[in-house]
This record gives C-alpha cells, structure tokens and sequence, in this order.
C-alpha cells in the first residue's frame, strides 16, 4: 500500500513537471551549476594540496635543509664597495653536523651557480650544483643513462659531469650526450650520466622569501649540471665579484649555498633540528643561514588543506544556496497556479500531509535530477582543467557524497515551506479560486 501511494506520488509529481518542462529545466540549472561547482573546486583544492605535499615529501622527510641567505646590511654602501663580505655556509659546518650529532646518517654539502653551457653551436643557460656522489640519496633525482658522480672524481678534480633530461633537450639535441664534451666557462667537461630533471620546491621558497634563488647570466635556468664539489672549488673558487652599476662593485666570499642533513629516525628530526640551530648560532656571528625542515612543512600543509577545502567548498555551497532559493521561489508560484487543484484534492479527502508529500516529492525530484547532472558535470569539469591549465585536480568520493548530500538538503529545506503552504490553504477558499 505504501509503495503503491509512492508510486502515485512520483508519477503525479513527474506529470506536474513535465507539463512546465522549460521552468523545471531552469529551476534546476541553479543545481547543477551548485553541484558541479563544489565538485569542481574540492578537485582543484585537493589536486594542488596533493601536488605541494608531494613536493614537500620530496625533499625527504627525515631531511633537514640549510641554506645560505645574505644578511642584513650591517655597513655603508661606501665600506661595502672596499671590503669583502664574507658570510654563509662553510665547508666546516658540513664537517661539524657530521661529527657532533650523533643521529645524523648523511651530509651532503651543495655549492650553486648560475653559468651558460656550450656544445657546438648551442648555448644555454644552466645551473651548476657542485655537491659529492652520495647526493641522490637526499635529492629527488633518479639516474637514467650512464652513472653519476664518484668518489674518484671527487678525489682527483675530475673535468666529469652529471647533466639532467631538460639540459639534454635543449642542448644535445638529437645527439647522445654521453661521452660527450659540453663547456662551461673557459673549462670543458664530459658528460658522464643523465639524471632526472629536479622540479622546483615552491613549498620552502613561498614560505622562506629571503632566501636567494641563483640567477643565471642572461636568462632562466633551463636544468641543472652536476660537478664535483672539488671541482668546482678548483676550478669557479668562492668568492664573486658583482657589479653595482655606476657606483662600485662588491666582492662576495660564499663557501657553500646548501646543506642537507639527513637524520636516522623520523622522531629525532625535530630534535636535530635545535641541535644544529645551536651550533650554527654558536659558529656565525652573522644571521647568514636559514634553516627548513620539510617535515615541518609537510604537516603545515595538511592543516592547510582542511582548511583549503573548507574554504572552496563554503564559497562553491553558496551556488547551492542561491539555487535553493530559485527552487523556493518557483515552488510557491506553482503553489499560487495549482490552489483550485489543492481544494480539489482536499474535498476528495486528502490529508495536509498527502498534500505535503505531494508538493515535497516535486522538489526533490528537481533537486535530484540536478544533483545527478551536476556530479556529471562536475566530474568532467577537472579534467578540462588538468588537461587545459595543467593544474593537477583530484577527485574524491567524499566530495560527490557532500555535493549531492548538500543538493538534497537543499531541496528538502527549500521545499517544506511551500508545502507547508500548500498543506494550510482553506479547502473552501481554495474551491472559489479562479
């Protein structure tokens, strides 16, 4: 009985709704476009939250990262074009974090600079990186062809090189690059092995803006080229001179940009952390470093995401809400169009509440056809965006369940009034309508 009174009531709430097709239809384009919009914006937020994750996670979360920063002015510009600044990491640091904390398992010291390579007829912008061949261990490179640094390079100041996949693009062409020489500055280097291409790490630059980037000589880098540590320091040496335009020069010394400590537990990161803090306040005078531990920043960003997601998803819900109201809106001029039939109804014996459920079913129906559509459309919506805006978006089962849970709420909570309307008119007065 109660199924075939639900049934009935479907069919007669399917039948008042086709008979208006194009009203039903507007009515619920507001669903549709609410629905797919907090889909669509929860992928978004999800993709990019995963994407900086993952590049935080990169960086190792064991790993503690120091680098060089310029410190603040401490002399007239008059002084500074005279003397040498000398600040920075040092090779010493390295040799310290390696033998007064006990947890520390690798150290990898890291020298940059930004240089142009040549092959052929071919010049490109690069990054130098002269580090030591235990540095794939801490960094977010795999090998592809041949090997990467030794030992026996770092030893004897090798004219040995390491270059990634983008160097290899832009600069060999076609050509193989191992076995090959590329050169750089007034020196010329063999290419050794291929690595893969290292991807910026956004995380520790947005949050930490005074550290330095490298600038190359004329333009972006395009990829990096690894060389001995040794080398470098023989060849390049440590300290630059920079022009500033007409009014002097300064003359820098820097002994290393980077280090990257990695420590043997996850529980002790932190721990190490204010350790080498210590020492570093200990052995500089100057506050020329900066310290960044990634996982710090990897659980930074997973509050950031709840909070992410909330946000996206408040301001995509108020679509929803808008198209609430628009369902509101033409439930009661429906109501004002169907008072004869509602007298009709009521003199016959229904009940408020068959009049309730009646004017109810509507509504839902409306806000369930758009609730479907709209997941369809806003599961479609993000892989326009990642193929397009290249911008990673992830869709989660979670965000389909809140879209259409919301766009039922919607409906039901747009929907009582009307009916509640419905359910109060006065049978009699109903009947005079015209």
């Amino acid at each position: 009985m109660i199924l075939f009174r639900l049934k009935r009531t479907l069919k007669l709430g399917i039948k008042s709704l086709w008979m208006h097709r194009l009203r039903s239809t507007l009515t619920t384009l507001g669903v549709i476009f609410g629905v797919s919009s907090v889909i669509a914006m929860l992928a978004i937020g999800e993709g990019a939250s995963r994407h900086a994750q993952e590049q935080i996670a990169r960086l190792g979360s064991r790993n503690i990262i120091i680098k060089t920063v310029e410190p603040p002015e401490e002399q007239d510009a008059s002084t500074q074009q005279q003397s040498m600044r000398e600040y920075g990491l040092t090779y010493s640091d390295a040799e310290r974090f390696r033998n007064s904390i006990p947890d520390v398992e690798v150290v990898v010291p890291i020298r940059r600079l930004g240089q142009r390579a040549w092959y052929r007829n071919r010049k490109v912008a690069i990054e130098v990186i002269g580090t030591v061949p235990w540095y794939p261990e801490m960094a977010p490179i795999q090998l592809r062809l041949g090997r990467f640094l030794s030992s026996i390079d770092m030893h004897y100041k090798q004219s040995i090189c390491v270059v990634d996949e983008k160097v290899v693009k832009e600069l060999f062409a076609f050509d193989d690059p191992l076995g090959n020489d590329l050169k750089i500055a007034s020196d010329y280097y063999r290419v050794a092995g291929v690595v893969s291409a290292q991807d910026a790490a956004p995380a520790t630059d947005t949050l930490n803006n005074d550290v330095p980037v490298t600038s190359s000589q004329g333009g972006a880098n395009i990829g990096n080229i690894y060389i001995p540590l040794t080398t470098v320091k023989d060849r390049f040496g440590e300290i630059s001179i920079q022009l500033s335009g007409s009014s002097g020069r300064s003359i820098e010394k820097v002994e290393l940009q980077e280090i990257i400590v990695k420590v043997g537990s996850m529980e002790n990161v932190l721990a190490t952390r204010d350790i080498l803090e210590t020492l570093l306040e200990r052995f500089h005078k100057k506050n020329d470093y900066q310290v960044i531990v990634p996982l710090e920043l990897l659980r930074q960003a997973e509050r950031t995401k709840l909070i992410f997601s909330i946000v996206l998803g408040s301001i995509a819900a108020i679509s929803l809400l808008v198209g609430g109201i628009g369902i509101m809106n033409i439930m009661l001029a429906t109501v004002s169009e169907r008072t004869r039939e509602i007298g009709i109804r009521r003199a016959l014996g229904a009940r408020k509440r068959d009049i309730i459920i009646q004017f109810l079913s509507e509504t839902l129906l409306l806000t369930f056809a758009g609730g479907i559509l709209g997941i369809i459309l806003g599961s479609f919506i993000p892989f326009l965006v990642t193929y397009f805006g290249r911008m990673p978006t992830v869709i989660t089962g979670t965000s389909l369940i809140l879209a259409f849970g919301i766009s039922a709420a919607v409906g039901v909570t747009f929907g009582l009034y009307p009916a509640y309307r419905a359910a109060n008119m006065d049978p009699i007065q109903s009947l005079r309508h015209e």
